[in-house]
This record gives C-alpha cells, sequence and structure tokens, in this order.
C-alpha cells in the first residue's frame, strides 16, 4: 500500500511518550521501521493530565483550511493515564470518570503501565523524605481499564500497555522493576514491550498500515539505476538498428 509523501503517525501523551524518542524508546523503533514509509510525529508533553493536554491536540491538528499543507495523520496513538491517576489532592489528578470521557474525544489509546510503589517510593524518599507516594498500584489498574472502557465505547483500537508489561515481570509488583526506571518511567526494556505491543496492534487492527505492508514513498536509489541502464540499452539497440 502506497502512502503520500506527507503521511505521518502521531504519538501525543504525557511523559512516557515525550521519552519515546530517547535511547531504546519506542517511537524512535517506530520511526526506524516506518523510515521512508511514514514520519512518527512525537507530542509528547511531561507531567501533562487528559484535562490539559485536549485544548493543545486542538493545536496539534491541523483545521480543515490548513489540511491541505500539512502531513495527514493516518495513525492518532494517545497515552495518556500515568499522570491522571496521581492521588488527590496533587493537581495532575483527574477523576476516573472524566478522564474515560477526556479520552473518548481523542485513538489508538495506550493504557497507562503498573505503577511499582516499592521503587517509586524510594526514588521520591530519595529526592526529598518528605514527599508522600503519590500513586497507587490499584489505582493505575483502575484508570487502565478507563482507558479500555473509553476505546470500547469509542469503537477504537486499545494497545493493553499495563497487562503487556504486567505478565512480563511475572505479574509481581517487585518485578516490575526490570522495565520501569523509577517506578513510574519506562526505561528501553519498557519500551521494547510498548512498541512490540503497539506494532502488533497495528497489525491486527489496521492491517493496511503495519510498515510490512506500506511501500516506500520514493522508489529506492535502485530504481533509478536499472531505469538508466534501461535507458541506455534502449538508445544503443535503437541505434544499432538505425544503422542496419
Amino acid at each position: 500500500m502506497a502512502a503520500n509523501v506527507q503521511d505521518a503517525i502521531m504519538l501525543f501523551g504525557d511523559s512516557l511518550t515525550q521519552a519515546g524518542w530517547e535511547e531504546g524508546g519506542f517511537g524512535a523503533r517506530l520511526q526506524h521501521v516506518y523510515s521512508r514509509k511514514l514520519d512518527v510525529l512525537n507530542r509528547g508533553f511531561s507531567g501533562y493530565n487528559t484535562e490539559w493536554a485536549i485544548p493543545v491536540l486542538e493545536q496539534c491538528l491541523a483545521n480543515q483550511y490548513d489540511q491541505q499543507h500539512v502531513p495527514k495523520i493516518r495513525l492518532l496513538v494517545v497515552w495518556f493515564g500515568a499522570n491522571d491517576a496521581c492521588i488527590g489532592p496533587s493537581p495532575q489528578h483527574v477523576p476516573l470518570p472524566k478522564f474515560i470521557e477526556n479520552l473518548k474525544h481523542i485513538i489508538i489509546l495506550i493504557t497507562p503501565p503498573p505503577v511499582n510503589t516499592y521503587q517509586r517510593a524510594a526514588d521520591l524518599n530519595g529526592r526529598d523524605p518528605s514527599l508522600a507516594l503519590d500513586r497507587m498500584f490499584e489505582t493505575t489498574k483502575e484508570y487502565a481499564e478507563g482507558v479500555k472502557a473509553a476505546a470500547a465505547a469509542s469503537k477504537v483500537s486499545v494497545v493493553d500497555v499495563w497487562t503487556a508489561i504486567w505478565k512480563a515481570a511475572g505479574e509481581r509488583e517487585e518485578g516490575l522493576s526490570k522495565y520501569l526506571w523509577d517506578g513510574l518511567h519506562i526505561n528501553a526494556d519498557g519500551y521494547m514491550v510498548v512498541y512490540e505491543a503497539l506494532i502488533e496492534t497495528i497489525k491486527v487492527k489496521h492491517h493496511s498500515l503495519h510498515y510490512e505492508n506500506l511501500q516506500p514513498v520514493f522508489p529506492p536509489f535502485v530504481a533509478f539505476f536499472l531505469l538508466s541502464s534501461l535507458v541506455d540499452f534502449l538508445d544503443r539497440w535503437t541505434q544499432v538498428n538505425q544503422v542496419k
């Protein structure tokens, strides 16, 4: 399937998305496999929740007049919940019903990953012993379920990162330290799980946009060499036949 030169995948989310360009990040891996097929746009905003993100998304997407001048978004991948699930009265907290409603405005959805409260508490304590634990394992799990509920209600695809990382960790909270560097943010191993889960969702739910089913926008250089060789051959063949 051929793509247009300006077509793109947009990643929209919080710090988990913003860090997707770091070494081992899922955004960098996506850009590699979609090279010369689709651009990958990273619109990650560290610390943001869905309430603050909706006005930003409206600015990231072109209006009808400008759409002819900007990349066409073939997939919008939305990843929120890690901050919405903060324990109140944190300003980042968004009540679960409001969080689900916010997500309905926004397509592929990704669930927040599990939280390792042991690792998170140690990280916060190392920075400031007075800092209280700001995330809870079960609360973040509820928000992951909320993402799936919003996806089902809106009939959009969902990447269940929470379950994928939880299973990879052996369904043990302590095992999550292999995939989270501070109990909240994902490391390179975690991003590999995210990347594989996202690619599988694209393959199953958006088959025509899987990178293996897309042709490069511009032909490989060898095509120009073959074309040039063919033109030279035809020129020589024509000259020979004209002489005869």
